[in-house]
């Protein structure tokens, strides 16, 4: 009988689609999945008001690791088992580092926060395909590196999205030359996603698998990207979608179909169940 309790769905390119819509076949699979007494947690770098929409169609979802193991939600206790914030000193460092480069500003927590300005130009950012999402989902502020600076709130994680990736590049040596210390991924070569130091989505999972008495050893994990790296390596065995980076698939211990040819339906039918 497969030992395998947990499975850690990302959500962008892996169960989302090509369209940010879960496939009916990946919400049957999961189904199943709970039937047999399997555990289905997502595990994003999105934050809790930026899967909304997912929340009610994903059945028995309890369980999210969010903004990349900075939050982990009991959805059910509607309560953080584990959050942990960027320092406000850090943050206000970050930002007036990035600051000669002037990137879209992302700050995650609870609520998805951008700046008001950036919004109005996301597609000078590589952020286009998003406009629609952010109109829902993020709260826009006037200034918002301005407002944080002189009233910090908590937040998990902080993105910066470029113009390109030379500036996105000259941000990284800027932060990496002041000793920021903290995790950095860098995704798509125009954006840098930055948490807490220590903290990725492994962490995330180790946390939660503490709270539900689950070894690690017996999850799955199931990803596409580079801030997919760290919980490919800590699961119990490891799932790269079918478009999934390069260096993505070499670390998985399995590859499925992409996202948009039933690989997560894959992924619960061949190793989970």
């Amino acid at each position: 009988m497969n030992t395998y309790q947990l499975i850690a769905f990302d959500m962008d390119g892996t169960l989302l689609n090509s369209k940010k819509q879960i496939a009916p076949s990946s919400l049957t699979a999961i189904e199943q999945a709970r039937a047999a007494g399997k555990t289905v947690i997502l595990s994003t770098g999105r934050c809790l008001a930026e899967l909304s929409e997912y929340m009610d169609q994903i059945p028995g979802l309890r369980y999210l690791v969010c903004a990349s193991g900075a939050l982990v939600y009991d959805l059910s206790r509607q309560t953080a088992l584990f959050s942990e914030p960027l320092p406000p000193k850090q943050v206000r460092k970050i930002l007036a580092l990035a600051q000669a480069e002037k990137p879209m500003i992302h700050m995650l927590a609870l609520r998805s926060i951008v700046d008001q300005n950036d919004f109005e130009h996301m597609e000078d950012f590589h952020m286009e395909m998003f406009r629609s999402f952010f109109e829902q989902v993020a709260d826009k502020y006037p200034g918002l590196a301005q407002s944080y600076c002189a009233d910090p709130f908590p937040i998990n994680k902080l993105n910066l999205y470029h113009t390109d990736a030379a500036s996105c590049a000259r941000t990284e040596a800027s932060l990496r030359a002041a000793g920021i210390d903290a995790t950095m991924v860098y995704e798509q070569g125009t954006s840098i996603e930055i948490s807490p130091k220590g903290i990725s989505k492994a962490s995330g999972l180790e946390r939660l698998c503490t709270h539900l008495g689950i070894p690690v050893s017996q999850t799955i994990a199931v990803g596409d990207s580079e801030n997919d790296f760290e919980i490919l390596k800590k699961a119990g065995f490891s799932i790269a979608m079918g478009n999934a980076r390069p260096n993505i698939k070499a670390i998985a211990d399995a590859v499925v179909s992409d996202c948009d040819h039933d690989g997560c339906a894959e992924a619960i039918r061949q190793y989970l169940l």
